[in-house]
């Protein structure tokens, strides 16, 4: 059974601008995903930190500015949810570790700072897997996050908690942060979208990293054109942040309307199709097919080296997260969990030697990439090879080998990637495609997932929760 009428939040899709024109106040959708959190949070376990208290006031603030006729800004009172390693100043954020149970940030993060600027509630902090490193969110210390769509399942990770509260209806948008597919994992997993931008588009200051090389903020939402509105609000350059990039801001929301006509699509052989299941290549095809329908030019191309690109990748990020917490495992080991313990001590046996092999290996990578975005102008592939594994089944190391080995490679070449639902397993699990695009052109995957959304309702489908939870 669904939730009761008393427990339903509003749908979030067009929201944004309902809340503008006064059509639903932001206090009454801010009571309503907070009451929601309030009875299904205990079984999901999406959120670490749920800040009613401060969301209500930044509502009624809201309201109080409509009433005057005026706007906060593009997300005037939107609940959205923040992954708990993006810093909010006066809520906790723990990173979803022991080292940092009780810290309280005194400043936001800069894309946090841009939400609040933007006029959006922030509503909590949502799980994650420990420090960001895993696909699972299994948590240890905060709990482990279930899959709304089958809560013996996992949500995947690291922004496992973000997907979650999405397709729980628990807020109406998202940001999560992917290093190597961990907001694309979770987007797959739950049935709803989200964008891993280009490297150095959204500033990573205030974030905990796990990588240097490959961090990055990414929006997720049930839509695309949500995703779209919360990419215009926290992309920018930052000159606070070594890693972002000074280039024009584009404003990717023009672009949603244009439709799939004329764009080339590129199916990849092999790797990105080899050790996938069957039902997810059955439902990846069908895509491509109403994408061609809607009038993209979709053809089958070689896209040679990814296999040795996700296996550099993993290397990759071993030697850069022990190198973050190098002194922490040296000093506090047991205040890791046994999984991420296990995986960072994993970083030592990379060597420079295997480090340096590994850079050369991706600037090839990047190349080849290069070379098959001059022929088409985006790449369809799944997102994951696998719906949502079975918590029982879920070992960090090799779950979360699995769940990346098609989301490692666009992490390595630095460009933008977004996933979108695309069906639905026999069991009734989502399934996600992926779309990733030449560098700094977020706006044209947004614009083709936009345009396959308006003609298809996946992403608007809703689990089922237990009758004992939802009833």
């Amino acid at each position: 059974m669904t939730a009761g009428p008393a427990e339903s939040a509003p749908q979030a899709a067009g929201l944004t601008e309902r809340l503008r024109s006064g059509a639903v106040s932001a206090t009454a959708a801010t009571e309503a995903y907070l009451r929601r959190s309030e009875r299904l949070d205990g079984l999901l376990r999406a959120f670490v930190t749920v800040s009613a208290d401060t969301a209500l006031e930044q509502a009624r603030a809201a309201d109080e500015a409509l009433e005057r006729g005026s706007l906060l800004g593009p997300l005037h009172g939107l609940p959205v949810a923040l992954k708990d390693n993006i810093d909010t100043a006066g809520i906790r954020t723990t990173a979803g570790s022991r080292f940092f149970a009780d810290r309280v940030p005194p400043a936001d993060a800069e894309v946090a700072r841009r939400l609040r600027e933007a006029g959006a509630v922030l509503v909590g902090k949502t799980q994650l897997h420990e420090f960001a490193y895993g696909a699972t969110t299994q948590n240890p210390h905060h709990g482990a996050c279930r899959n709304p769509w089958d809560v013996t399942r996992i949500p995947g990770g690291s922004s496992g908690g973000s997907g979650a509260a999405l397709a729980a209806d628990l807020c109406a948008a998202a940001l999560g942060t992917d290093t190597g597919g961990s907001v694309r994992i979770p987007a797959s997993v739950n049935g709803v979208s989200a964008l891993r931008p280009t490297l150095g588009r959204v500033s990573n200051r205030g974030v905990f990293p796990i990588t240097w090389s490959f961090d990055t903020v990414g929006p997720m939402a049930r839509s695309v054109t949500d995703v779209a509105s919360l990419l215009a609000v926290v992309a920018g350059f930052d000159p606070g942040d070594p890693a972002s990039v000074d280039r024009p801001r584009d404003d990717p929301l023009p672009a949603l309307e244009l439709g799939a006509e004329g764009l080339r699509v590129g199916l990849p052989s092999a790797f990105y199709f080899g050790d996938v299941d069957e039902e997810v290549v059955r439902a990846l095809h069908a895509a491509a097919e109403e994408i061609a329908r809607l009038g993209a030019e979709v053809e089958e191309i070689d896209l040679p080296g990814a296999a040795e690109a996700f296996e550099a990748t993993n290397l990759l990020i071993r030697a850069e997260a022990l190198a973050i917490h190098r002194e922490r495992l040296e000093t506090q080991p047991d205040l890791f969990g046994e999984d991420v313990r296990r995986r960072l001590a994993l970083g030592a046996e990379v060597s420079g030697a295997d480090y340096a092999a590994c850079r050369q290996t991706g600037r090839e990578w990047r190349r080849a990439v290069e070379v098959a975005f001059r022929r088409v102008d985006v790449v369809l592939s799944p997102a994951t090879g696998t719906v949502a594994p079975l918590a029982s089944d879920a070992e960090t190391i090799e779950t979360t080998r699995r769940l990346a080995s098609l989301t490692y490679g666009w992490s390595l070449a630095g460009v933008p990637a977004l996933v979108v639902p695309c069906g639905f397993s026999p069991e009734g699990l989502p399934i996600g495609l992926q779309l990733a695009g030449r560098w700094w052109q977020e706006a044209t995957l947004l614009r083709l997932g936009a345009a396959y959304q308006r003609q298809t309702d996946w992403h608007l489908r809703t689990p089922e929760l237990l009758p004992a939870v939802a009833g």
